[in-house]
């Protein structure tokens, strides 16, 4: 059986995760300001919001976010103390779907990110183009932030994960979805990492078209204190673990 044509994009949200992230959730939304901006100007009958999610904060987080969002109504924040990025994000998608009617999931697009992240000028513009020409789902590359990696590790994580289209990784903190795709894989589920790439695997088994690409890379810290136990910077330092000449400069 055909399958119907996808619905154009006419809302999207971005939810953004949040622990404990007070040196980097600043530039984080003033980099969301800036790509909900270009969205704007480029498709002025889409609308968009941004959702931060923060989750058991126990440091200035919350009040930087506050601040930083400050008289835009497109901005919103929820606390809550669910201790598990997966659900931090699905919180955030849920509560954002509740506020649209059911027939709206198809053409509603979830974007998720993460705090110690910026994304580029064009991050949404893109995905929905991408979106428009009939992905359900959107897998973006991430690069370590140069200035705040040793530059060893960044060469060794620059080798393993090339920029191309087509690519086969997958980042919480550069993905998009259809909220209809999100909704029949079951979400993101409950865990503190891992819970991209289950979501994505979901995904593909229920025949939607997933789309990988490098034109909406992201900037991610290059820390290297895991703030889970299997998450990015977890798999940072097990790469400068390999490096010896790291330890020594």
């Amino acid at each position: 059986m055909t399958e119907p044509q996808p619905q154009c994009i006419r809302n999207v949200v971005v939810v953004m995760p949040a622990h404990n992230e007070e040196r980097h959730i600043g530039k984080a939304i003033a980099a969301l300001k800036t790509a909900a901006d270009a969205l704007q100007r480029k498709h002025p009958d889409i609308t968009a919001s941004i959702c931060v999610v923060l989750d058991s904060c126990t440091d200035r987080t919350a009040d930087i976010t506050s601040a930083n969002m400050a008289g835009d109504p497109r901005f919103s924040a929820v606390s809550v103390k669910l201790h598990s990025t997966g659900a931090s994000r699905d919180y955030g998608i849920r509560a954002a779907m509740d506020r649209l009617p059911p027939a709206g999931a198809t053409s509603l697009w979830v974007a998720t990110t993460d705090a110690d992240s910026t994304v580029p000028e064009h991050w949404l513009v893109r995905q929905v183009e991408l979106a428009d020409a009939g992905a359900d789902a959107i897998l973006g590359s991430v690069e370590p932030d140069p200035d705040d990696v040793d530059p060893a590790i960044l060469r060794r994580w620059l080798e393993l994960h090339p920029f191309r289209e087509d690519h086969p990784h997958i980042y919480g903190a550069n993905l998009g979805i259809r909220a209809s795709a999100y909704v029949a894989a079951g979400g993101f589920p409950r865990l503190r990492a891992h819970e991209d790439r289950l979501l994505v695997e979901r995904v593909r088994r229920h025949g939607f078209v997933v789309t990988a690409t490098d034109t909406t890379r992201v900037v991610t810290s290059g820390r290297m204190q895991a703030r889970a136990p299997e998450g990015f910077a977890a798999y940072l330092r097990a790469l400068g673990s390999e490096l010896p000449a790291v330890a020594g400069g």
